[in-house]
Protein backbone atom coordinates (compact mmCIF):
# COMPACT_ATOMS: atom_id res chain seq x y z
CA UNK A 1 0.00 0.00 0.00
CA UNK A 2 1.01 3.58 -0.57
CA UNK A 3 2.77 5.09 2.44
CA UNK A 4 0.92 8.37 1.90
CA UNK A 5 -2.51 7.39 0.60
CA UNK A 6 -5.05 9.99 -0.35
CA UNK A 7 -7.65 10.57 2.33
CA UNK A 8 -10.48 8.17 1.54
CA UNK A 9 -13.92 9.13 2.92
CA UNK A 10 -14.15 6.13 5.25
CA UNK A 11 -10.83 6.82 6.99
CA UNK A 12 -10.61 10.60 6.87
CA UNK A 13 -12.07 11.28 10.32
CA UNK A 14 -10.03 8.49 11.89
CA UNK A 15 -6.82 9.74 10.27
CA UNK A 16 -7.48 13.27 11.49
CA UNK A 17 -8.17 12.11 15.04
CA UNK A 18 -5.13 9.84 15.19
CA UNK A 19 -2.85 12.55 13.77
CA UNK A 20 -4.30 14.96 16.35
CA UNK A 21 -3.55 12.48 19.14
CA UNK A 22 0.13 12.46 18.16
CA UNK A 23 0.27 16.26 18.14
CA UNK A 24 -1.53 16.58 21.47
CA UNK A 25 0.70 13.94 23.04
CA UNK A 26 3.73 16.00 22.03
CA UNK A 27 2.23 19.22 23.37
CA UNK A 28 1.67 17.53 26.73
CA UNK A 29 5.33 16.53 26.86
CA UNK A 30 4.70 12.82 26.37
CA UNK A 31 6.55 12.30 23.07
CA UNK A 32 10.03 10.82 23.01
CA UNK A 33 12.35 11.89 20.19
CA UNK A 34 10.88 10.19 17.10
CA UNK A 35 9.87 6.96 18.84
CA UNK A 36 6.67 5.42 20.29
CA UNK A 37 3.57 4.48 18.40
CA UNK A 38 -0.18 4.97 18.08
CA UNK A 39 -2.40 2.86 15.82
CA UNK A 40 -6.05 2.46 14.84
CA UNK A 41 -7.87 -0.40 13.13
CA UNK A 42 -9.66 0.35 9.85
CA UNK A 43 -11.10 -3.13 9.18
CA UNK A 44 -13.69 -4.96 11.24
CA UNK A 45 -11.29 -7.79 12.05
CA UNK A 46 -8.55 -5.34 13.04
CA UNK A 47 -6.09 -6.77 10.51
CA UNK A 48 -5.84 -3.51 8.56
CA UNK A 49 -4.70 -0.62 10.68
CA UNK A 50 -3.14 2.84 10.61
CA UNK A 51 0.29 3.38 12.17
CA UNK A 52 2.71 6.30 12.35
CA UNK A 53 5.64 6.19 9.89
CA UNK A 54 9.06 5.12 11.08
CA UNK A 55 10.84 7.85 13.03
CA UNK A 56 8.52 10.74 12.20
CA UNK A 57 8.16 13.17 15.10
CA UNK A 58 4.80 13.17 16.84
CA UNK A 59 4.60 16.94 16.44
CA UNK A 60 4.81 16.71 12.64
CA UNK A 61 2.45 13.83 11.84
CA UNK A 62 -0.34 14.65 9.39
CA UNK A 63 -3.39 12.51 8.54
CA UNK A 64 -1.97 11.60 5.14
CA UNK A 65 1.35 10.48 6.63
CA UNK A 66 -0.16 7.51 8.46
CA UNK A 67 0.72 4.11 7.03
CA UNK A 68 -2.09 1.68 6.30
CA UNK A 69 -0.81 -1.82 7.03
CA UNK A 70 -2.08 -5.40 6.95
CA UNK A 71 -1.11 -7.39 10.03
CA UNK A 72 -1.40 -10.61 8.03
CA UNK A 73 1.18 -9.47 5.45
CA UNK A 74 4.58 -10.99 6.34
CA UNK A 75 6.37 -8.77 3.82
CA UNK A 76 5.56 -5.46 5.52
CA UNK A 77 9.07 -4.96 6.89
CA UNK A 78 10.53 -5.64 3.42
CA UNK A 79 8.68 -2.77 1.75
CA UNK A 80 10.62 0.39 0.78
CA UNK A 81 8.90 2.42 3.53
CA UNK A 82 8.68 -0.12 6.37
CA UNK A 83 7.23 0.80 9.76
CA UNK A 84 9.38 0.70 12.86
CA UNK A 85 10.05 -2.99 13.59
CA UNK A 86 9.10 -2.63 17.25
CA UNK A 87 5.82 -0.94 16.36
CA UNK A 88 5.05 -3.60 13.80
CA UNK A 89 5.62 -6.58 16.07
CA UNK A 90 3.57 -5.09 18.89
CA UNK A 91 0.73 -3.21 17.17
CA UNK A 92 0.42 -5.67 14.30
CA UNK A 93 0.05 -8.57 16.72
CA UNK A 94 -2.29 -6.73 19.08
CA UNK A 95 -4.62 -5.65 16.26
CA UNK A 96 -4.65 -9.16 14.80
CA UNK A 97 -5.20 -10.85 18.16
CA UNK A 98 -7.62 -8.30 19.60
CA UNK A 99 -9.94 -6.84 16.95
CA UNK A 100 -11.97 -5.21 19.73
CA UNK A 101 -8.98 -2.98 20.47
CA UNK A 102 -9.78 -0.43 17.78
CA UNK A 103 -7.20 2.13 18.96
CA UNK A 104 -3.87 1.34 20.63
CA UNK A 105 -1.81 4.13 22.19
CA UNK A 106 1.67 3.46 23.54
CA UNK A 107 3.93 6.09 25.05
CA UNK A 108 6.42 6.75 27.84
CA UNK A 109 4.63 9.56 29.64
CA UNK A 110 6.69 10.60 32.70
CA UNK A 111 4.58 9.48 35.64
CA UNK A 112 3.22 6.32 34.00
CA UNK A 113 6.80 5.34 33.18
CA UNK A 114 7.96 6.11 36.72
CA UNK A 115 5.15 3.95 38.07
CA UNK A 116 6.10 1.16 35.64
CA UNK A 117 9.64 1.25 37.03
CA UNK A 118 8.57 0.42 40.57
CA UNK A 119 9.06 -3.16 41.74
CA UNK A 120 5.31 -3.19 42.40
CA UNK A 121 3.62 -0.90 39.85
CA UNK A 122 0.08 -1.78 40.93
CA UNK A 123 -2.41 1.03 40.42
CA UNK A 124 -3.72 1.32 43.98
CA UNK A 125 -7.13 3.06 44.26
CA UNK A 126 -6.60 6.13 46.44
CA UNK A 127 -8.69 8.79 44.63
CA UNK A 128 -11.14 9.27 41.76
CA UNK A 129 -8.52 9.00 39.04
CA UNK A 130 -6.71 5.94 40.36
CA UNK A 131 -10.04 4.22 41.05
CA UNK A 132 -11.09 4.94 37.45
CA UNK A 133 -8.78 2.08 36.46
CA UNK A 134 -9.87 -0.36 39.16
CA UNK A 135 -10.37 -3.75 37.52
CA UNK A 136 -9.25 -2.40 34.14
CA UNK A 137 -5.46 -2.63 34.44
CA UNK A 138 -3.18 -5.48 33.37
CA UNK A 139 0.55 -5.80 33.96
CA UNK A 140 3.48 -7.10 31.94
CA UNK A 141 6.60 -7.34 34.10
CA UNK A 142 8.78 -9.31 31.67
CA UNK A 143 10.71 -6.45 30.09
CA UNK A 144 13.56 -7.79 27.96
CA UNK A 145 14.65 -4.75 25.97
CA UNK A 146 13.25 -3.13 22.85
CA UNK A 147 10.59 -5.35 21.27
CA UNK A 148 11.71 -6.73 17.93
CA UNK A 149 9.96 -10.08 17.62
CA UNK A 150 6.36 -11.18 17.15
CA UNK A 151 6.62 -13.20 20.36
CA UNK A 152 6.74 -9.92 22.28
CA UNK A 153 3.43 -8.84 20.78
CA UNK A 154 1.92 -12.24 21.55
CA UNK A 155 2.96 -11.97 25.19
CA UNK A 156 1.57 -8.46 25.51
CA UNK A 157 -1.73 -9.54 23.95
CA UNK A 158 -1.93 -12.46 26.36
CA UNK A 159 -1.16 -10.27 29.38
CA UNK A 160 -3.60 -7.55 28.33
CA UNK A 161 -6.44 -10.06 28.32
CA UNK A 162 -9.78 -8.26 28.61
CA UNK A 163 -8.32 -5.12 30.21
CA UNK A 164 -7.93 -1.71 28.58
CA UNK A 165 -4.69 -0.58 30.23
CA UNK A 166 -1.38 -2.43 30.18
CA UNK A 167 1.34 -1.25 32.54
CA UNK A 168 4.58 -2.37 30.94
CA UNK A 169 7.18 -2.93 33.63
CA UNK A 170 10.40 -0.90 33.22
CA UNK A 171 8.88 0.58 30.08
CA UNK A 172 5.68 2.61 29.92
CA UNK A 173 1.96 2.17 29.29
CA UNK A 174 -0.31 0.97 26.50
CA UNK A 175 -3.97 1.96 26.34
CA UNK A 176 -6.63 0.39 24.11
CA UNK A 177 -10.03 1.86 23.31
CA UNK A 178 -12.94 1.96 20.93
CA UNK A 179 -12.17 5.43 19.58
CA UNK A 180 -9.19 7.76 19.51
CA UNK A 181 -10.97 10.14 21.89
CA UNK A 182 -11.82 7.39 24.38
CA UNK A 183 -8.33 5.90 24.32
CA UNK A 184 -6.70 9.31 24.65
CA UNK A 185 -8.94 10.19 27.60
CA UNK A 186 -7.76 7.06 29.38
CA UNK A 187 -4.15 7.90 28.55
CA UNK A 188 -4.70 11.40 29.96
CA UNK A 189 -6.31 10.18 33.17
CA UNK A 190 -3.84 7.33 33.60
CA UNK A 191 -0.98 9.82 33.59
CA UNK A 192 -2.82 11.86 36.23
CA UNK A 193 -3.46 8.71 38.27
CA UNK A 194 0.19 7.71 38.04
CA UNK A 195 1.23 11.22 39.09
CA UNK A 196 -0.96 11.04 42.17
CA UNK A 197 0.45 7.63 43.10
CA UNK A 198 4.08 8.68 42.62
CA UNK A 199 3.59 11.87 44.63
CA UNK A 200 1.71 10.09 47.42
CA UNK A 201 4.30 7.31 47.61
CA UNK A 202 7.11 9.88 47.66
CA UNK A 203 5.93 11.19 51.04
CA UNK A 204 6.77 7.86 52.65
CA UNK A 205 3.50 7.99 54.57
CA UNK A 206 0.99 5.11 54.40
CA UNK A 207 -1.53 5.32 51.56
CA UNK A 208 -5.23 5.67 52.38
CA UNK A 209 -6.34 2.87 50.05
CA UNK A 210 -10.02 2.68 49.16
CA UNK A 211 -11.89 -0.51 49.95
CA UNK A 212 -12.66 -2.82 47.04
CA UNK A 213 -16.33 -1.87 47.26
CA UNK A 214 -15.67 1.87 47.16
CA UNK A 215 -13.06 1.48 44.43
CA UNK A 216 -15.49 -0.51 42.28
CA UNK A 217 -18.29 1.97 42.95
CA UNK A 218 -15.98 4.81 41.89
CA UNK A 219 -14.91 2.98 38.74
CA UNK A 220 -18.56 2.32 37.90
CA UNK A 221 -19.35 5.96 38.61
CA UNK A 222 -17.08 7.03 35.76
CA UNK A 223 -19.25 5.29 33.15
CA UNK A 224 -21.91 8.01 32.86
CA UNK A 225 -19.07 10.45 32.17
CA UNK A 226 -17.88 8.62 29.04
CA UNK A 227 -19.00 11.57 26.93
CA UNK A 228 -16.28 13.69 28.52
CA UNK A 229 -13.77 12.03 26.20
CA UNK A 230 -15.32 13.43 23.02
CA UNK A 231 -15.73 16.94 24.44
CA UNK A 232 -12.21 16.99 25.88
CA UNK A 233 -10.60 15.65 22.72
CA UNK A 234 -12.57 18.11 20.56
CA UNK A 235 -11.23 20.96 22.71
CA UNK A 236 -7.64 19.70 22.49
CA UNK A 237 -7.94 19.28 18.70
CA UNK A 238 -9.27 22.83 18.37
CA UNK A 239 -6.09 24.17 19.98
CA UNK A 240 -3.86 22.57 17.33
CA UNK A 241 -2.52 24.30 14.24
CA UNK A 242 -4.19 23.15 11.02
CA UNK A 243 -3.73 19.42 10.45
Amino acid sequence: MNAHPSLEPDTTALRIDLAAAFRICHQLGWSESVGNHFSAAVSEDGAQFLLNPKWQHFGAIRPQDLLELDSNDPSVLDRPDPPDASAWCVHGTLHRRKPEARVILHCHSPYATALACLKDPTVVPIDNNTARFYGRTAYDLSFGGIADAEEEGERLAENLGDKTVLVMGNHGVTIVGQTVAAAFEDLYFFEKAAQTLILAKSTGAPLAVLSDAVAQNTADGWRPYAGMADRHFAYLKAQLPHL
